[in-house]
């Protein structure tokens, strides 16, 4: 997922690389990713985002059979670094090519913060989540509009229901379990990485077309209105 923008100063995220070669990773009679040619490639990597459309991000994902194994700890650190050189702040495995039941997430303190009107308006991050096989559920039916980007869908935004509380449970890197409840933007960021875990993208949430749409067109329609204001 996108931060959604704060001003009419929209950030656009940076196009990830493509992989380095076509060498497949498999774990447990899985192909999971491709490998890195050589030593002299760095332990982590940028992967490619797949865009709205691309079959992992339209189908349910399987489930991790083993958190604790070696090549999952090396997924999620690639998923971090190309989330991070995307300038977003979570990740599912599908939006990588990796049809497995894993989302990573780090909220913007100063995010969270603003919705508790305790914002310090700093951009520090909170720890990294790592979510293996989670299942979420809503702590009652409240819901609310906001707006949300994906890195799959590059450059657009759009305005999307979601529930305002929910309760998760999933597995981390240990296999230990995780636990607990999420309001606000936190729900919001969960509900939308554990979305492509099924093979939905934020439109098939939307109720309201009409509000998706490209991030430069929002902000060009917001300064005009502030002009004309």
């Amino acid at each position: 997922m996108e931060i959604p923008p704060r001003s009419a100063h929209f950030r656009h995220p940076a196009r990830a690389g493509p992989y380095f070669c076509r060498k497949t990773a498999v774990f447990g009679g899985q192909t999971l990713y491709p490998k890195r040619r050589g030593a002299h490639i760095p332990a982590m990597a940028i992967l490619e985002i797949a865009r709205m459309g691309a079959p992992t991000l339209r189908e349910p994902a399987e489930p991790v059979a083993d958190p604790t194994a070696p090549e999952i700890r090396a997924l999620v650190a690639d998923m971090l670094e190309t989330m991070t050189e995307a300038g977003g702040v979570g990740l599912a495995a599908p939006q990588v090519r990796v049809p497995l039941r894993l989302v990573i997430f780090q909220l913007p303190r100063a995010r969270v913060e603003e919705e508790a009107e305790e914002s310090d308006d700093t951009d520090e991050e909170l720890p990294l989540h790592v979510f293996i096989n989670p299942v979420i559920e809503p702590l009652d039916d409240e819901q609310a509009l906001g707006w949300e980007g994906c890195l799959s869908l590059p450059g657009m935004r759009g305005l999307v229901p979601r529930y305002t509380r929910i309760r998760y449970r999933a597995l981390d890197l240990d296999g230990k379990p995780v636990e607990g409840e999420a309001t606000g933007f936190h729900a919001r960021v969960i509900q939308h990485e554990c979305d492509h875990l099924d093979g939905f993208v934020y439109p098939m949430r939307m109720t309201d077309l009409g509000m998706l749409g490209y991030d430069s067109e929002w902000t060009r329609a917001m300064l005009e209105d502030a002009e004309a204001a």
